[in-house]
């Protein structure tokens, strides 16, 4: 038995099966971690949803921002972008039984000394601390004020978290930190505009949110994906970028966590490039175990 965490898929089914193949991935016997953003931008987006929801019971799954916008859309609190590839999704038959089953997926997974999330955890938070915050999210995802959580979701403020914060200002302040988070100040003021390798000019003092040094978390291992400009770089031997840019021509990253070997499949138009010779092992770095 073998456990895999794969980046930000979007669609891009035909990378994954690839790389599921280069490791003889075998459901009845590993399991997939995802880290999100199973959908959009990518050309397979209803195929990509059904082919995880038919090995759900070897898939763990942590919900992207694009997840979340895809449930907003469906319940019709959201124009699609014009960007957005989720149109299939939307009129497939069995649409409800697949997006009842996305709704149900936690923001964390915690298991095998091993955290995943599709952003990161933000540095004043604490694993357990993060955690707890996100299961308020995933309640009132489960409940029903779902709806008017995915209507009010969207937005940049407020820009920091604290205690005090109450109803659906404060879910979407944690959603913000598990699902849009790259830069952020050393107390957590979050910057969501600039997503390049580099902070926008006149950002002020932020910097990626797992490079600030007396993160409450800093000892963990941490697998995330969302951010693509960094092309799984991030100079921190516990924390794994796993978005690597698929859906832009870059690659797809599976992480095997028994191992730390790190399987990328290079990419074009949302398929493998050149699958024969597509696929690139990296060793583990000596952090990885």
């Amino acid at each position: 038995m073998a456990t895999y965490a794969v980046g930000d898929i979007q669609g891009c089914l035909q990378p994954l099966k690839t790389l599921l193949r280069a490791v003889d991935f075998n459901p009845s016997r590993d399991v997939l971690w995802s880290v999100g953003d199973i959908v959009n931008r990518g050309p397979r987006c209803l195929k990509t949803l059904r082919f995880l929801f038919e090995m759900k019971d070897s898939l763990v799954l942590t919900l992207g921002n694009h997840d979340l916008h895809l449930l907003a859309v469906a319940a019709g609190v959201r124009k699609p972008s014009r960007s957005d590839t989720l149109e299939k999704i939307l009129s497939a038959p069995d649409r409800d039984q697949l997006l009842g089953w996305l709704v149900q997926r936690p923001l964390i997974h915690r298991e095998h000394g091993h955290t995943l999330v599709h952003a990161g955890i933000p540095p004043q938070w604490s694993i357990p601390y993060a955690i707890g915050r996100a299961r308020e999210v995933e309640t009132v995802l489960q409940s029903p004020d779902c709806t008017e959580f995915l209507r009010t979701m969207y937005g940049n403020e407020p820009n920091i978290w604290f205690e005090e914060l109450a109803g659906m200002t404060r879910l979407r302040v944690i959603t913000n930190y598990l699902t849009r988070m790259r830069y952020c100040t050393a107390d957590g003021h979050l910057d969501l505009k600039s997503k390049g390798p580099i902070p926008d000019p006149g950002s002020g003092d932020v910097a990626p949110w797992f490079s600030h040094p007396n993160r409450a978390a800093a000892e963990e291992k941490i697998l995330f994906g969302h951010w693509a400009s960094l092309e799984g770089c991030t100079d921190t031997p516990n924390i794994i970028g796993l978005d690597s840019g698929c859906v832009w021509g870059g690659a797809l990253s599976l992480y095997c966590l028994d191992t730390g070997e790190m399987l990328r499949c290079r990419c074009r138009d949302g398929r493998a490039r050149d699958e024969a010779d597509a696929v690139r092992r990296f060793l583990p770095t000596p952090a990885s175990g």
